[in-house]
């Protein structure tokens, strides 16, 4: 059992990484400050839980985010009030670059991701699906394993990793569909014939 006498001298180093994760998930400073402050006092009441030795960071983003899923999600305010550090913002674009480079190669849709101004990429991430959104943030902005994830929301590791493939390749897409718009790329089937045309007859 942890001694809360000595929750400050663990916890408080931990506070601009928690921060910037508050940050991420509110994107909103004034809500990010509340969570942070919440999340502390939380996490205070039940250090005694807490076992001496294992990942206090991921024990704490486990408090943050379930703080925030509870309170904060029903009364998110406009994305555009983000005021994010431009040092975050470079940070997040950094980790994002190049998501399934490692696995797949570099395609021209992983070059394309190159391209991208981390506000851009931002955006495209605040537009995924709160599920997907959580677990790319925990995984390649936070840099937790797939078991730290699981544990922080509660959720199978299969599950996690279903969420971070699909999370990672709606992100992509996104962002590809974005560059084909602003004439970044070329739609990748320039065949003009309509979707729903007939098939020719059998013979």
């Amino acid at each position: 059992m942890a001694d809360q006498a000595t929750f400050a001298d663990q916890a408080m180093p931990l506070m601009s990484s928690l921060y910037g994760g508050a940050l991420r998930m509110t994107r909103n400073p004034a809500d990010a400050d509340d969570l942070v402050q919440e999340t502390y006092l939380r996490a205070y009441r039940g250090f005694g839980g807490f076992t001496e030795g294992t990942n206090l960071k991921a024990w704490m983003y486990r408090i943050l985010t379930n703080t925030y899923i509870n309170a904060y999600r029903a009364k998110q305010r406009r994305p555009e009030e983000s005021e994010l550090a431009e040092v975050e913002d470079l940070y997040l674009y950094k980790r994002l670059g190049g998501l399934e480079a490692a696995s797949l190669g570099r395609s021209a849709e992983d070059e394309l991701m190159d391209t991208f101004s981390e506000a851009e990429v931002k955006a495209a991430v605040e537009a995924l699906p709160e599920t997907f959104r959580m677990a790319v943030l925990l995984a390649d902005v936070e840099g937790f394993s797939y078991k730290e994830i699981a544990e922080i929301l509660d959720i199978p590791i299969g599950t996690v990793m279903s969420r971070l493939h699909r999370g990672r390749k709606a992100l992509q897409k996104g962002l590809f569909d974005y560059a084909v718009t602003h004439g970044l790329a070329d739609h990748p089937d320039p065949d003009p014939q309509p979707v729903t045309a007939a098939p020719a007859p059998e013979h």
